[in-house]
C-alpha cells in the first residue's frame, strides 16, 4: 500500500445552500467561495470528531465496561488571511451567517468538484470574527469560530 501526501490535497468551501447534505451538487458547491488558499496551514481548525464514552458499568461488574455516546466537534473555526483587496471570505463569513463547510480530502484542491467524490458536510453558522494577534514575521490573520448546527455528514458523495 502507498502512503497518502496531504499537501495540497485538501479543499474547502463556504457553501451558502446544500438541499441534500449527503449528496450535495456540483452546481451548489460552485456557488460556494473555496477557502483553501486563505486558510492558514493550521486553520481548519476543531473538524476532528470525538465520541464520548458512555459507562454500562454495573455494580456487579468487575471490569469498566463502555459504549459509544455523542460526537462531538470542539472549538470548530477557520483561521484565514487577511486579504488587502477583494476579501470576500472576510465580508460573508459574518457573525450570523449560516451555510456549510464542505471539505474534500485527498484529491488535488485544483481539481474541480465532480460527481462521486467524497466530501464531508458540516452545517453551520459563524460567530464573531476574532482579530488574532500580530507577530513579526507574519501575514495578518483572523479567525471565524463555526458552530456546527446540525449533524454533519461526514462520508457524502457529490451527486
Amino acid at each position: 500500500m502507498a502512503d497518502i501526501t496531504v499537501d495540497g490535497t485538501t479543499r474547502v468551501a463556504y457553501v451558502p445552500a446544500i438541499a441534500n447534505n449527503a449528496a450535495p451538487t456540483t452546481t451548489e458547491l460552485n456557488a460556494g467561495i473555496l477557502l483553501q488558499s486563505i486558510l492558514t496551514l493550521d486553520g481548519l481548525m476543531g473538524f476532528e470528531a470525538d465520541t464520548q464514552p458512555v459507562d454500562t458499568t454495573s455494580l456487579a461488574s468487575t471490569f469498566n465496561t463502555k459504549n459509544i455516546g455523542r460526537d462531538d466537534f470542539s472549538n470548530t473555526a477557520l483561521q484565514l488571511k487577511k486579504q488587502a483587496s477583494g476579501d470576500t471570505a472576510y465580508t460573508t463569513l459574518v457573525r450570523g451567517t449560516a451555510g456549510y463547510i464542505v471539505v474534500r480530502r485527498y484529491i488535488a484542491e485544483s481539481t474541480a468538484w465532480a460527481s462521486s467524490q467524497a466530501v464531508e458536510v458540516y452545517p453551520i453558522i459563524c460567530g464573531q470574527t476574532k482579530y488574532v494577534t500580530p507577530a513579526a514575521n507574519e501575514v495578518a490573520k483572523y479567525q471565524v469560530p463555526v458552530f456546527i448546527s446540525l449533524p454533519p455528514t461526514l462520508r457524502a458523495s457529490i451527486a
